[in-house]
């Protein structure tokens, strides 16, 4: 069995392996695909335009990993809050429903339904060897995110938690909402230009959302969680999507 509707805010492998060759990843700028897409774009891209502003003060190295300010205080609460945005987004819109305030125990549901913690993401200039990060790896085998509990710890007591909100946790975290993004989107930023999305170059990473990082998107779907359909014959059914099973 494969996957013979696309789900909303969910970009999978299809089954040659491909996300968008032959244009496949039309289905993903279907307006029934994701409400407001935009809107969290947006507002990853001025994330993403303070980071770079910041490297003119501090170089993206291994050494400074442990550097802090309010300045990555305040990155890393808003990048840790576009995370559950986009979470709640893909669950929303999924139709996902459950009594009280949701958390990283409802967010973590989506690693099986976007295999996040396979994604990994390239800081294009960076000193040192870490400039690869896989930053929902750690809910492969049922662990918490490092970067995901310091944006809490220091949200809640800035005093007491502030050498927490550092450069290695904010870029950690800043790489989880491109992984979110690619996971949903893909490489489609909703600009209004229609384009051929390229397959990937030969080591695996293509440019990601915002054009400054690169991303490698999960490449082991289980041929059963693969889609396989024709976008151009069901995008007139009115029913072209169906809902995630959480």
């Amino acid at each position: 069995m494969t996957v013979r509707k696309p789900f909303p805010r969910t970009c999978r492998q299809f089954v040659n392996g491909s996300y968008s060759e032959g244009g496949k990843w039309r289905y993903i700028t279907d307006t029934r695909f994701a409400s407001s897409p935009q809107q969290y774009i947006r507002a990853f891209l001025l994330i993403q335009k303070d980071l770079l502003n910041l490297f003119d003060y501090v170089e993206p190295s291994d050494k400074n990993a442990e550097c802090y300010s309010y300045r990555m205080h305040e990155l890393l609460i808003r990048a840790c809050v576009e995370v559950e945005a986009n979470c709640k987004a893909i669950l929303n819109d999924n139709g996902y429903v459950r009594r009280g305030d949701w958390n990283m125990e409802d967010y973590r549901k989506l690693n099986r339904t976007h295999r996040l913690s396979s994604y990994q993401v390239k800081f294009p200039l960076w000193h040192g060897a870490k400039s690869v990060v896989s930053p929902f790896a750690p809910w492969a085998t049922g662990g918490c995110l490092a970067w995901y509990q310091a944006y809490n710890a220091t949200k809640h007591d800035r005093h007491g938690e502030f050498e927490t909100a550092n450069f290695g946790n904010l870029v950690q975290a800043i790489a989880g909402l491109v992984a979110l993004l690619g996971a949903q989107f893909h490489t489609q930023d909703f600009s209004g230009i229609d384009y051929l999305i390229a397959d990937g170059p030969a080591d695996g990473f293509e440019p990601a959302i915002g054009s400054y990082f690169l991303i490698m998107h999960a490449d082991d779907w289980p041929a059963a969680d693969r889609y396989e359909f024709d976008w151009e014959a069901l995008k007139s059914d009115p029913n072209a999507f169906q809902q995630l099973a959480f």
